[in-house]
């Protein structure tokens, strides 16, 4: 199996996109094609994820490890393809998938084409709770630097508050300004409602 490839990103269409490895195209399946434009003719490093059936050998790409174990995790479940899986990917932030898993929410889930009451149920079966560390990580990176909230939000992870809970409130807080205490006082009565 392969982890990832590093080449030049040559081509990119509305499904895929081609990555040049030593002078071999791979073709790549991604959620969002769009991602990679401003990164044509650049060297890259894509995790991949290859799918072997009796008629077709597949290569799926993803921009970062998260989004790779979001995909195994999302066609681990019954009725869920690659394909599938990678439409849920492009069509959600991925902290609404996995907030939506985690508390139950079947009305979020059946958004996704090609996931009905039946499938969304079964996702929430199969995966609530196994999200905690892919949340934190995919929340991460978009929490504010060395600010007041950055501050409040990581001592509310330190109380045992989710990343997903506090993505939420997040974003209701960010542009105002206040001192970490304010913060997490105002953040507490926002998740309290």
């Amino acid at each position: 199996m392969y982890e990832y490839l590093k080449g030049t990103l040559v081509k990119i269409t509305p499904t895929y996109i081609v990555l040049d490895v030593s002078g071999i195209g791979y073709l790549l399946h991604v959620a969002n094609p769009y991602v990679f434009s401003n990164l044509v003719n650049a060297d890259i490093e894509v995790y991949v994820h290859q799918v072997i059936r009796d008629d077709a050998h597949t290569l799926y790409g993803f921009t970062d490890e998260t989004e790779k174990r979001l995909f195994l995790q999302l066609i681990s479940v019954s009725g869920i393809g690659p394909k599938s899986a990678l439409a849920i990917i492009a069509a959600d932030d991925n902290i609404g998938l996995v907030t939506a898993i985690d508390s139950g929410d079947i009305k979020y889930l059946t958004k996704f084409p090609g996931v009905g009451k039946k499938t969304a149920s079964q996702m929430v079966l199969d995966l609530e709770g196994k999200f905690e560390n892919v949340a934190a990580d995919v929340a991460r990176p978009q929490l504010p630097a060395s600010t007041e909230l950055d501050d409040a939000l990581e001592a509310l992870v330190a109380l045992g508050y989710k990343a997903t809970e506090l993505k939420k409130v997040q974003k209701k807080l960010e542009g105002t300004q206040d001192t970490t205490e304010g913060f997490i006082k105002t953040a507490l009565k926002l998740m309290m409602k």
